[in-house]
Order: structure tokens, then sequence, then C-alpha cells
């Protein structure tokens, strides 16, 4: 049934909220029928509460009239996540953004929705506290958001992802109802772990209004080293030489060919020419030690002969993480679409999957970008296209990256999500019996199905 948004039902909407935060007009509804991901829905409203109780009333209003409700708030998710499947409100949470309590004794911080991740970091980082979730979109993406997709990051490796850090949620189920989950306490195992349930759902099951993070002590220092190898397979025996070794980076990124090349087609000059592949290593820790661990890094990766060898600490690793940076801005000179995914292997996989990456590249006569966290084995794949003329192949490829990503033990994403970008490879990962108990799960909390609908399972 196609819903329709009559007179009667926007007058309800603005009994709700404010005319400023009730949007109807086609220009205003435009920015959000879409995401990073660039696939398109169609919007009837836009609504932006300030308030749990606004939302609430449009829960109770959405779940009796089956209205399906959107949740997002900066959009910056590159799966299609908070795209409409069909026409429906959608309710941005920008505006619930208070940082509503940081406690240094129980080293918790209750936030809204709306918080912007890197200003949760810097209010914690005054108090010499940490939340280690780092997606590379931290600088403006939400901490709803990145619930929402159990968001990664450089940091990883060593500190896990954002579900290692949602202790409790204030949430609103799809008929209005709130519920709490979770605990104050860093330890907790009475009942199922809803809150683990909830992060990576996709704002599927319920909208959260507030959440209680987890914070850890912040390191006194970090150090970084730039590694450039002239071949693949040197790079890879590096990370399990690293590994090997007992030692744990707090970032491990990967840096393929196709990226070096592309970044030299800008002009920008980082790595002699020679470098085929380049590992960007952090460690962090005491100021008395840190030293000694760098030191103990070169030591592991002198034995390789690498081409390029770089070490700085503090305000020096700004300089080599520049090479990290340039990465989308170069591969938007290498052709005008592209096709941003992310997968994850086992560690021990890596070189089959790069290599396989490299492989797909050459058949489809397509540049394939491969950089990312290949300290806990999850690859960025960049696929870059002519729509106009490439469309098909291009996600040939696409297809082609994921069979050869299952083959290997892999998932289809590590940190992304399945949104809509990877809906029709979903069955290559998860069983039918599988998504046959997340539908009924799904049911549970939103049994008219009105909840960001249509996504993955």
């Amino acid at each position: 049934m196609r819903i329709i948004l009559d007179s009667a039902k926007q007058s309800k909407l603005k009994t709700i909220f404010p005319e400023e935060d009730c949007l109807f007009s086609p220009e205003e509804l435009l920015v959000y029928q879409t995401d990073a991901s660039r696939i398109s829905g169609d919007v009837l409203a836009v609504v932006r509460p300030t308030e749990e109780k606004q939302i609430v009333q449009l829960m109770q209003y959405a779940s009796q009239q089956k209205i399906p409700i959107y949740p997002r708030a900066r959009a910056t998710n590159t799966a299609g996540g908070c795209v409409p499947t069909r026409p429906g409100i959608v309710i941005s949470l920008l505006k619930m953004n208070k940082i509503l309590e940081i406690d240094s004794e129980d080293f918790v911080a209750i936030v809204e929705p709306g918080v912007i991740t890197k200003d949760l970091q810097i209010a914690v980082g005054k108090l010499g506290l940490m939340y280690p979730p780092d997606p590379a979109s931290f600088e403006v993406s939400t901490l709803g958001g990145n619930i929402a997709t159990c968001a990664g990051g450089m940091s990883a490796v060593k500190y896990g992802v954002t579900r290692d850090y949602l202790l409790a949620t204030r949430v609103v189920l799809p008929d209005g109802r709130i519920m709490e989950f979770g605990a104050r306490t860093h330890k907790n195992v009475v009942g199922l772990d809803i809150n683990r349930l909830l992060c990576g759902s996709e704002g599927t099951l319920g909208i959260i209004v507030q959440m209680t993070l987890k914070l850890i002590p912040k390191p006194q220092a970090s150090a970084s080293v730039l590694v450039g190898f002239e071949t693949l397979e040197e790079s890879m025996d590096s990370i399990r030489d690293i590994f090997g070794s007992g030692m744990l980076p707090n970032s491990l990124e990967f840096i393929g060919e196709q990226c070096l090349n592309a970044i030299a087609a800008t002009g920008v000059t980082l790595c002699p020419k020679e470098v085929k592949t380049c590992l960007l290593i952090k460690l962090d820790g005491s100021r008395e030690t840190l030293p000694l661990e760098t030191r103990r890094l070169i030591d592991i990766l002198s034995p390789l002969k690498p081409i390029l060898l770089c070490e700085g600490i503090g305000a020096e690793e700004e300089a080599l993480w520049a090479i990290r940076r340039q990465i989308n801005s170069a591969a938007a000179q290498v052709a005008p679409n592209k096709i941003a995914d992310d997968v994850t292997v086992p560690r021990s996989k890596l070189y089959e999957a790069l290599k396989g990456i490299e492989k797909i590249s050459t058949q489809m006569g397509l540049s394939i970008l491969t950089f990312g966290h290949v300290g806990d084995g999850n690859i960025h794949v960049n696929i870059m296209y002519d729509e106009a003329k490439q469309n098909d192949i291009a996600y040939e490829a696409k297809n082609a990256v994921a069979r050869l990503i299952i083959s290997l033990s892999g998932v289809l994403s590590g940190e992304h999500g399945i949104g809509l970008s990877k809906a029709k490879q979903f069955n290559m990962q998860i069983s039918k019996d599988e998504q046959t108990l997340m539908r009924k799960i799904k049911a549970v909390f939103d049994p008219e199905d009105i909840l960001n609908p249509g996504k993955s399972y």
C-alpha cells in the first residue's frame, strides 16, 4: 500500500513539531532522499525532533497509520542505510546533540544520538579520557549513526568497535514505547544483550534517544611508522611478523598500489616510485616506553628490507598520515564514479584477497583501489568506473569481489553495513534459515514493519 501524506497527516505532524522542524516542500526534502551512497528514495516529509516526547508521539502515530519512518543524522553511510525503500517520513536526529554527562570516575559518557563523534572525543580528552571508536567520518558522523552501523575505524585493531563501548541505551520502539537496555556498569551478563543486537541493526529495531558509552584512560603518547615495500607479499609478511612478535598496534593501515598510483597522478609525491604498497602503523602508550616500542617495531620491519621507513612521534606523525588522507581526493581523479565497499577476511587470507581483487581489476579493465584496516582484516574496496559506459561491468566486479571474499571465509562488511547497496549480495553470506530468524526478531520489535523497512534481512 502506497502511503500518501494528505493534509490531515501533515496537520498531525505539525501538532508534534514546530514549523521549522516539519518540512514538506520538494526543495527541503531533496537532501534527505539520499546518503553518501548516492542511492535515492522517496521522502514525504522530514521531521527534526529536539526531545524524546516528540519521537514517542511520532512513532505512536506512524504505527497507527503504518507510515514508514527512516532515522538519519549526517547520512555519511555509504551503503544506503538510511535511504527510503518506500515513501515515508525521515526523522533527522541532528538536533538531539547534547553530551549529558561525562563521569571520569565511572568512565562513562551519556549522550544523545546527534552528538558528533569528534566532539565527544575532544570533550572526554580534556579529562584524560578516551572514546576509541574512530570511523573515517568521525569529524562529521554522529554517535547514533555509528551505533546504527557498529562503526569501526583505524583504532579497532587494538580497541575494538562501537559495540564494545555501548553499555546502555534508551530506545523508542516503533509503537512509541520507551525501553531501557543495559546498565551503567562495565560488566553485565543479566539476560540477553539487547544493546549488542541494536548496535549494527541499521535503525530497523528502534530509535535510540540516549546512549551510555564506556570510556578508557587516554594514552600519554603516540608514535607512527610509515613503511613502504616493493611487493604486496612483503607488506603482508610484515603484518604477520608484527603480530607474531606479540605487538598490538593502535592502528595498522594498508595502502595498495593503485591507491599510490592515483595519489602520484595528482602530482603529490609522498613515496619513491619503487614503493608499490605501504603500511601505516600507529603505537600508543606511556611516554617512557613508547620510544622502546617504536624501536622494537622498526627492528621487526628492517629484516624485510623496506624501501621506505619513516617514523614520527607526536606532532611529527601528521606528515606520515598525509598519505592516508590523500586517498579519497585522489580517487576522484581516477574515474567519475565509485562503488565504495568494505569487506573483511581472516588476517591469514589478506594476501589471497588482495591478489584476487587485483586479478578482478585486470579482468574487468577497471581501477580498483584497495586500502584500509588490515590489522583486523578489513579492506576498503573502491571500484572506479564511468557510469555512462561501465555501469554493468562495475557491478559485475562488485559481485566478483563478494564471491571471492566469501570463498576466503570472509564477510561482506566489517563496518559500513548492508543497507541497500549490498542487499542483493546478502544471500551469499546469510542462509535462508538465519534470515528467517532475523525477520522474526525484527517482527518482535516492529510488527508493522515501519522502521527503516526493506534493509538487508
